[in-house]
């Protein structure tokens, strides 16, 4: 067998509200089809994420339907799964119009069998390729989908096989996402030739005795801050099946990155204004994403006087294309409260939840990690035609499911769970 496809992942269409830098995440998406068609690949894969919300604004559909127009002009398939934010609890996603528009065709094809969920492989026509997959939910809730999966039909299969998934797996994980969900390697099934990742943001490759290929693409586009510092550019793999599979990385370079740091330790605010200032003057920043990021423990004047404005408008000034400002690190010397600039929401309760952990007295083996899997149960969202009385059943019993899960061997006589004083009887308001 001898064929080429792209793997892409976390496109994320829509994510950015700045306008410019939603256009460029339109750009990064069209440039991977373009140079797709260009090097003549076989199919491309999308492993979740194509749009940073299940139902995406028009403009974020017309781009994306443009783009995957070409693909289909030139006779390539798109195979694609829902990740976390495509997918929606009430099933409604615009990934179905674009699988009834028949630019794509979604790979994960469930079906019950004896309490056990199967996978029906599609089938490249051209290829012959088997591709399966199963698609992401927020706060890892896909594992419920992997602990009821049918893994022998899967892994008797014959011929080249494609596993995508939308998770985090362990081990892979950098240490700076230890905190993060995930699940361990064998949640995939063994057999498969490649392993086609996203969800997590980083280039990454993994291979052992049982699981050869499992990647993870990174961002197409980066999405924050962070992601600009550590990766600097997006990017996607088109990879070569011949004898062996080779991937050849695709960078997206679509402005350059200019990261702008300021250590502030043992600065008063106006040392520190001054310097900001004469650094910006002798800068070069034309048509550049410039980070600006601020660190350290000021030693006299308040935060609120530092001129982030007037530096970021000097920036601008000359000729920058977008600043973004990160003052996460930043501290005034003698306070307490930190000022909290992180990339997200998610990023910001991670981490008060682990700053704040150990203060309550519990049974849970990973306090931080257990109240994150309550919150994200708890936000749960209702399912369309579901009743009051079964959605709130369901979020209990999957609040329960987390804190058994984290638990340790607790006490006798003592229970994290529900009191079924708080559980409802239908009928009973």
């Amino acid at each position: 067998m001898k064929f080429k496809f792209s793997h892409i992942a976390d496109c994320h269409i829509g994510g950015w509200r700045d306008p410019r830098m939603k256009e460029l995440s339109v750009e990064a998406f069209d440039f991977a089809i373009t140079k797709s068609i260009e090097d003549k690949v076989d199919f491309v894969l999308i492993a979740g994420d194509l749009f940073n919300s299940a139902i995406p604004g028009i403009d974020a559909i017309k781009s994306v339907v443009s783009s995957l127009n070409k693909l289909k002009q030139n006779n390539i398939p798109c195979y694609f799964i829902a990740g976390s934010h495509d997918f929606s609890p009430n099933g409604k996603t615009f990934l179905d119009v674009i699988e009834e528009a028949e630019l794509g065709v979604n790979v994960y094809k469930p079906s019950q069998k004896d309490s056990k969920m199967r996978l029906k492989f599609t089938v490249d026509k051209k290829t012959g390729v088997k591709i399966a997959g199963i698609l992401g939910r927020k706060g890892q809730l896909d594992s419920e989908d992997y602990d009821a999966l049918d893994y022998t039909s899967l892994e008797k299969e014959d011929g080249f096989k494609i596993f995508m998934f939308h998770t985090s797996i362990t081990e892979m994980k950098p240490k700076e996402l230890e905190m993060m969900q995930s699940s361990s390697v064998s949640v995939l099934p063994i057999g498969c030739d490649y392993y086609a990742g996203g969800h997590v943001h980083i280039v990454e490759r993994y291979n052992s005795d049982k699981y050869k290929n499992v990647i993870y693409p990174g961002p197409l586009f980066p999405n924050s801050f962070s992601e600009f510092q550590k990766l600097k550019k997006g990017g996607f793999y088109i990879v070569n099946v011949d004898e062996e599979i080779t991937l050849d990385r695709i960078d997206i370079n679509l402005k350059p990155v200019i990261v702008f740091e300021f250590n502030a330790d043992n600065m008063s605010v106006e040392r520190l204004n001054n310097e900001m200032k004469q650094r910006v003057k002798k800068g070069t920043f034309a048509d550049a994403i410039v980070l600006l990021r601020v660190y350290g423990t000021v030693s006299s004047g308040k935060i609120s006087d530092i001129n982030f404005n007037e530096t970021i408008n000097s920036i601008y000034g000359k000729d920058a294309y977008f600043v973004m400002r990160n003052t996460s690190k930043l501290f005034v010397e003698d306070m307490e409260t930190k000022n909290i600039d992180s990339d997200s929401s998610d990023e910001i309760e991670r981490d008060l939840i682990v700053e704040n952990q150990g203060q309550i007295k519990n049974s849970f083996k990973n306090e931080a990690q257990a109240i994150m899997k309550i919150m994200n149960a708890a936000s749960s969202e209702k399912l369309e035609g579901e009743k009051v009385y079964d959605y709130e059943s369901r979020i209990l019993s999957q609040i329960d499911q987390a804190i058994e899960k984290n638990k340790e061997k607790e006490p006798k006589g003592e229970s994290f769970g529900h009191s079924n004083k708080l559980k409802k009887t239908k009928g009973e308001k």
